[in-house]
């Protein structure tokens, strides 16, 4: 595997600094010290900050569109699939008590800003909500898929939101525990793995 460029690794640390600080809290100077380079080689492949925001928001489409192919590929049905989605609020519950969650504390941030790119941000949570949305089909509501789809991810968002506030792993597990139950008392249709 071949070593990242500098561009990637100006982007991979814009994100890491965008979550952490936030985007307008986040200087070209902060990011060219996570990197190690001069400003000047900085400017050579970024010339405006919401270069860097379009790279990062771009990067991270192509890593939830990989993960959400991973979980469709490594999952035998719906159900599985979208425990997998839920579980994410315990794999990360660290990062999500210090920092909230990378995708929505963006969109809020740049909403807050009336930023151009907060639509593109939306995009990611736009690919959450479809996909969720395909498995629910397959579980058998198909008339109720897109409502219980935004019904999940706002849920899931909501906790991320409070674990944030309360900095409460209890209450992640608990939440986890409830947005289980509620999967289970959806109806399961006939098992489809292509879906």
């Amino acid at each position: 595997m071949p070593a990242p460029s500098t561009r990637d690794l100006i982007v991979k640390e814009a994100d890491v600094l965008f979550y952490q600080s936030g985007f307008e809290a986040t200087s070209f100077a902060d990011i060219a010290a996570a990197v190690g380079i001069s400003r000047g080689n900085f400017y050579h492949h970024f010339k405006t900050k919401d270069d860097i925001l379009d790279a990062v928001i771009a990067h991270r489409m192509e890593r939830t569109r990989a993960m959400l192919d991973r979980w469709q590929t490594e999952n035998e049905g719906p159900r599985e699939r979208i425990l997998s989605f839920i579980h994410m609020l315990i794999a990360n519950r660290s990062q999500i008590m210090n920092f909230g969650c990378p995708v929505g504390t963006l969109c809020s941030e740049l909403a807050k800003l009336d930023h151009a790119a907060q639509v593109h941000a939306t995009g990611i949570f736009g690919l959450f909500r479809d996909w969720l949305a395909v498995q629910i089909r397959a579980l058998g509501a198909v008339d109720r898929a897109e409502v219980l789809a935004l019904h999940l991810l706002a849920w899931s968002q909501g906790v991320a939101v409070l674990a944030t506030a309360f900095k409460d792993e209890a209450f992640i597990c608990n939440e986890v525990a409830g947005i289980e139950h509620w999967l289970e008392s959806l109806p399961e249709g006939p098992r489809n793995s292509s879906n």
